[in-house]
């Protein structure tokens, strides 16, 4: 069972009616085993009448150059782990009777063909190129993602990399129902984002679109019965 939580009050105004969920699942996070894809498609498609999952394939060679690997070696690591972790979804909307799951999973050089993303990530780009404020948002969600991933920390270098994957998911956490083509969607991730919490109270310039939220979800842990 999954527990789910608007992320803010406008969040919580468009759940449950949504017609669409755009679920991200993170390469190289544990969180996103076998068993639980399963259980998270299953509960997805319960909830939702259409639906897809997002994967940041290619752009994790940012955080992985960002963390100190070579260029062509992150290449070949995010490669390696995006297509593990597209396979693991196909296999458990499989395992839940979808057809032509595939269909269902939104990598990057899928959105890459799509009109409406080149629009946003162009949009996200402009401002953040343009926009102090939103730009210093920005470093510091990726710094967030950082934290923890190398004994260093990150340094201006690294941020101008590791930015990159995050400038790429931001179409998505803004438009997720405008990029494939449905009236609003719920983002769907299992963690709260600080600054996705500012981005859904509306905070900066670039903002969602109509439509758009954002859901926390979780399971929730179970302790074990016997003491």
């Amino acid at each position: 069972m999954f527990e789910a939580s608007p992320l803010s009050s406008g969040c919580a105004r468009l759940f449950p009616d949504a017609p669409h969920a755009c679920v991200g699942v993170s390469p190289f996070n544990g969180y996103f085993t076998a068993e639980r894809l399963i259980r998270l498609a299953a509960w997805t498609a319960e909830n939702f009448a259409e639906f897809h999952f997002f994967v940041p394939d290619d752009v994790t060679a940012y955080t992985l150059e960002a963390m100190g690997y070579p260029p062509a070696r992150a290449k070949q690591k995010a490669h390696r782990q995006s297509c593990h972790v597209h396979n693991k979804i196909t296999s458990a909307l499989t395992a839940i009777g979808i057809a032509d799951p595939a269909s269902r999973v939104l990598g990057m050089a899928r959105l890459r063909d799509i009109l409406a993303y080149r629009r946003l990530a162009n949009e996200v780009q402009e401002r953040f190129e343009a926009d102090r404020v939103f730009r210093s948002a920005c470093y510091g969600a990726s710094s967030w993602v950082l934290q923890g991933k190398n004994d260093t920390g990150p340094n201006p270098a690294r941020l101008r990399l590791a930015v990159q994957y995050f400038l790429a998911e931001l179409p998505l956490f803004a438009a997720s129902g405008t990029i494939t083509g449905n009236t609003g969607s719920m983002f769907v991730y299992h963690q709260r984002v600080p600054f996705l919490q500012r981005f859904f109270d509306r905070e900066f310039a670039f903002r969602p679109h109509t439509g758009q939220g954002f859901l926390v979800v979780r399971e929730p842990v179970l302790e074990a019965a016997s003491r």
